[in-house]
C-alpha cells in the first residue's frame, strides 16, 4: 500500500513538474514528461509501475485514455468543419486506407516485420492521439484551419486505428482457426460493433444533454455523473468488441458538444485539469513501464523505419490524401510533418503484442519496443520543431500576445488605438453597431456582437489574446465577462476598471467576482470618462539604460497615472490597486495623463531628455 501510494506521488510530481518546466522554457511538456518517467523507471528503478499497480496498470490506462478521448471530443465543435471538414473528412477516410497501406509495406519491407504483424502494426500507425497533439497546439500558436484539421484528426482518428486493428488480429486469429477465411467475414460483425458503440455513446449524450438542463442532477453532482457515464458507457461498448469503447466515448463527446447544453459551461474549467491530470500521469506511467529488454530487438533496420515513418509514409499519406483540395500547400505541409503519437498506440502495441504471440507470431514481441520507439521519435521530431515548422511554412499565429477589450467607449477606443500602434493586436467586442462606429472609422479589429454569446467562441478567435480588458459602462457585466473568462484567459489577466469616486459602498461589488482592477487609484468607468472628455491622452514612454523609470516618472505630468508595462517580447502587465510591475530598460510604459497645459511643459521635457543624454520616446 505505501509503495502504490509513493509511486502515485511521484508520478504526479513527475508529470506536473514536468508540464510546469514545459509553461516555463517552452519546451514540449510531452517530451519532458518522457524523459521523467524513463528517468524514473528503468534507469533510476524509482518506480516500477508493473509491480506496483499489477493487473490493475492496463484498465487504469484504458480508462484514463477514454476519458482523454472524451475531453477531446468535447471541445470538437462541428461549425469548426466549414473550414477543414473536406480535409478532415479525408484524413479520416481516405486517408486511413493510404496511411494503413504505407505504414503496412514499411513494417515489412524496412523493418523486416511478417505481414500479420505489419499489416496490424499499419492499422495503429494510423493513430496521432490527442494526449500528445493537443498539448502541442496548446503550447504553439498555428493558425486556426491547420490547428483544426490536427485536432480533429487525432480524436477521430484515435478509435479509428484502434478498430484497424482489431480488425487485422481478428482476420488472421480467423485464419489461423479456418484457413482461407476471408475478410468478409471478420469486417461486418467489427463494422456493425463498432456503429452499436456509437449509438451507445450518443444516446449517453442525450441523456445528459435532456437531464442536466433540467435541474434533474445537483449542480455538485454534474461533474461526477458525466465522468462516472463516460467510463459506464467504455466499459460496456467494450463488452460488445474490444476498443469499441474507444468509438463510443468519442462519439459522446462530440455529441454532447454539439447539442448547446448551458451546464456543460460550468464544468470546462474541470474537465480541462482532469485532462491535463491525466495525461501527465499516463505518459509518466507508460515510459516509466519501459524494461530495457523490450529494447533488444531494435537494431539499424528499426532505425530506417522511423525515418521512413517521418520522411515517406506520414507526408505521402498527406499529400495523396489531400491531392486536389482547397487546403494551401503550405499547410498540406504542416500537416504532413505534425504527426506524434502517444499513448493509444503504445497501449494497443502492448496488447495486441501479447496476442500475436499466442496465435505463433513471435514478431509480436517487438511491438513493445517499436511502438516506443514511434512514440519517442514522433513527439521529439513534432515537439522541438513545430514553432520551426510553423514558422518556415506561414502557418504561425500571432506570436505577440493580443488584448481583447469589451466595450466601445472613447477611452477603450484611445486605448486599442495605441495598443495597435505599439504592436500588440487588439480587438473591441461590444454589441452596438453605433458604438463600433469609432473602431471603424479608426480602423481598428472589432468584433460586433455580445462577448457571453455562445456563439461568440465559435466566430471569435479568441487564441491570439492572452489579457482581457472589460470597460463597458456596466461594472456588474464588467465583473460577469473577467468571471466567465477567468478560466480560459487566468485569473491574473482579466481586469476591469474599478469602483468610480462617487461609488455607494453599499452597493460595491465583492472583490472577488471581479477583475483585477486597473490602474493603483483603482479609477472607474466615469472616472476615466470624466478625465477622457477633458482631454486626457495615453503616452507611451520608451526606456533604456540611460533613462529610467524613476526619469520617465520624473519626465510625466504629476496627476499622469500609470496604465501598464509592455514588454519588448509583447507581454502586457498592468499597474492595479493590488500589484505594480517592475519596469526594466527595453520596456515601453503606457499613462493616462492630462494634456500638457503649455509650451513650457514641452521645453521641461526636453530639458531632461538633453539631462539623461537619451532621447526617450514619449507621445
Amino acid at each position: 500500500m505505501e509503495s502504490q501510494a509513493f509511486v502515485i506521488a511521484l508520478v504526479g510530481v513527475l508529470g506536473i513538474g514536468a508540464q510546469w518546466v514545459a509553461w516555463r522554457t517552452g519546451w514540449p511538456a510531452i517530451v519532458l514528461m518522457l524523459f521523467a518517467g524513463f528517468m524514473a523507471g528503468p534507469v533510476l528503478g524509482l518506480i516500477d509501475p508493473k509491480a506496483a499497480f499489477g493487473d490493475l496498470l492496463s484498465p487504469m490506462i484504458g480508462i484514463g485514455v477514454a476519458l482523454i478521448l472524451f475531453e477531446g471530443g468535447l471541445s470538437l465543435d462541428l461549425r469548426e468543419l466549414r473550414h477543414s471538414g473536406a480535409a478532415v473528412l479525408r484524413l479520416a477516410t481516405l486517408g486511413v486506407a493510404v496511411g494503413w497501406a504505407l505504414g503496412a509495406m514499411a513494417g515489412f519491407y524496412v523493418a523486416g516485420l511478417v505481414w500479420p504483424v505489419a499489416i496490424l502494426f499499419g492499422g495503429i500507425l494510423i493513430v496521432t492521439g490527442p494526449t500528445v497533439v493537443l498539448p502541442l497546439l496548446r503550447q504553439s500558436n498555428v493558425q486556426t484551419r491547420p490547428a483544426s484539421i490536427l485536432k480533429w484528426e487525432a480524436i477521430v482518428n484515435d478509435p479509428t486505428g484502434a478498430l484497424c486493428a482489431v480488425i487485422a488480429y481478428e482476420y488472421f486469429r480467423k485464419l489461423a482457426e479456418t484457413p482461407g477465411a476471408s475478410v468478409v467475414e471478420v469486417v461486418p460483425p467489427l463494422i456493425f460493433a463498432a456503429i452499436i458503440a456509437g449509438l451507445i455513446g450518443f444516446a449517453a449524450a442525450w441523456l445528459i444533454a435532456f437531464l442536466f438542463p433540467r435541474g434533474a442532477v445537483p449542480e455538485y453532482l454534474k461533474v461526477p455523473v458525466l465522468f462516472i457515464t463516460v467510463i459506464g458507457v467504455f466499459v460496456l461498448s467494450n463488452k460488445i468488441e474490444h476498443e469499441a469503447g474507444l468509438v463510443a466515448v468519442t462519439v459522446m463527446g462530440i455529441a454532447l458538444a454539439n447539442m448547446s447544453v448551458s451546464s456543460m459551461r460550468s464544468i470546462h474549467p474541470f474537465k480541462e485539469n482532469i485532462a491535463v491530470l491525466l495525461v501527465s500521469g499516463i505518459f509518466i506511467l507508460l515510459s516509466a513501464s519501459l524494461d530495457f529488454a523490450d529494447l533488444e530487438y531494435f537494431n539499424w533496420r528499426f532505425v530506417a523505419f522511423l525515418l521512413a515513418l517521418l520522411f515517406l509514409v506520414r507526408p505521402l499519406t498527406v499529400l495523396v490524401t489531400l491531392l486536389g483540395s482547397s487546403i494551401p500547400w503550405n499547410e498540406r505541409l504542416f500537416v504532413a510533418w505534425i504527426a506524434p503519437r502517444g499513448i493509444v498506440l503504445v497501449a494497443i502495441s502492448g496488447l495486441f503484442a501479447l496476442r500475436l504471440a499466442d496465435l505463433g507470431y513471435n514478431d509480436g514481441n517487438v511491438l513493445i519496443g517499436l511502438s516506443f520507439a514511434v512514440v519517442i521519435a514522433t513527439i521529439i521530431s513534432s515537439g522541438f520543431t513545430v514553432d520551426l515548422a510553423a514558422r518556415l511554412l506561414g502557418v504561425k499565429g500571432t506570436s505577440r500576445p493580443g488584448l481583447l477589450i469589451v466595450g466601445a467607449t472613447p477611452w477603450t477606443i484611445a486605448l486599442a488605438r495605441e495598443m495597435k500602434g505599439l504592436g500588440t493586436p487588439v480587438m473591441v467586442v461590444d454589441p452596438s453597431w453605433q458604438r463600433l462606429s469609432p473602431a471603424r472609422r479608426e480602423g481598428l479589429p472589432f468584433y460586433h456582437g455580445e462577448i457571453l454569446n455562445e456563439a461568440t467562441e465559435h466566430n471569435l478567435d479568441l487564441t491570439p489574446f492572452q489579457v482581457l480588458v472589460a470597460a463597458t459602462d456596466n461594472e456588474a457585466y464588467n465583473a460577469l465577462v473577467c468571471n466567465e473568462f477567468a478560466h480560459e484567459i487566468g485569473r491574473d489577466s482579466v481586469y476591469q476598471l474599478g469602483e468610480n469616486a462617487d461609488a455607494d459602498d453599499r452597493h460595491a461589488l465583492p472583490p472577488t467576482i471581479r477583475g483585477r482592477a486597473l490602474f493603483e487609484s483603482g479609477f472607474g468607468v466615469s472616472d476615466v470618462n470624466d478625465r477622457q472628455s477633458q482631454g486626457w491622452i495615453f503616452r507611451k514612454t520608451r526606456l533604456s539604460e540611460e533613462f529610467d523609470f524613476a526619469d520617465a516618472q520624473a519626465n510625466l505630468p504629476e496627476d499622469a497615472h500609470l496604465l501598464l508595462v509592455l514588454r519588448e517580447s509583447g507581454r502586457l502587465r498592468f499597474f492595479t490597486h493590488a500589484s505594480r510591475p517592475e519596469p526594466r530598460a527595453g520596456d515601453t510604459v503606457i499613462s493616462f495623463t492630462p494634456p500638457r497645459q503649455s509650451a513650457a511643459d514641452d521645453k521641461q521635457a526636453r530639458r531632461n531628455e538633453n539631462t539623461t543624454g537619451s532621447a526617450p520616446q514619449v507621445n
